[in-house]
């Protein structure tokens, strides 16, 4: 398995095509993922046309200004372009936190969302403000699908 963060303006096809999942990411911002991360989705069908990332793995992260913020409809947009490419979607496989009297802010998966790492960040703050709790869950969906690339690879070596 190949793990490397990739950036947009540094993307390296062949290292993406070449990889067992890749992790979609993106700021919710008016209600859907950046244009940039559009712009990566519609460069993306070249990969379409051939089947390049056919049953590879697939996930996502977003994070938005706002509690709510349309970070739902983001990680929709995320399954829709992994669904298109016949990718398998990882969902985050937790339970809500921050959801009881006796729960608190700093509970991993604080914003309570299933398909993916969600988090909030006040819109005047930059990066180093992401909640603590939001890293913590997003780094959660990082083992998941790295634990998943492993079961899948061993299941394809085993076949």
């Amino acid at each position: 398995m190949r793990f490397r963060k990739v950036s947009a303006p540094l993307l390296e096809w062949e290292l993406l095509d070449a990889s067992d999942a890749i992790v979609f990411g993106s700021p919710t911002y008016m209600g859907t993922a950046s244009g940039a991360f559009h712009q990566f989705a519609e460069d993306s069908s070249k990969r379409w046309f051939g089947d390049v990332w056919l049953d590879k793995l697939a996930a996502g992260f977003t994070n938005s200004g706002s509690k709510s913020g349309d970070k739902l409809h983001t990680l929709q947009y995320f399954q829709i372009l992994a669904g298109q490419h016949g990718m398998h979607w990882v969902n985050l496989g937790l339970k809500p936190g921050w959801n009881t009297s006796e729960a608190s802010e700093n509970d991993i998966n604080r914003l309570g969302f299933f398909s993916g790492a969600a988090g909030q960040t006040p819109a005047d703050l930059g990066p180093e403000a992401v909640h603590k709790a939001d890293v913590a869950t997003a780094e959660h969906l990082g083992r998941r699908v790295a634990e998943t690339a492993r079961t899948f690879a061993a299941g394809k070596a085993a076949a």
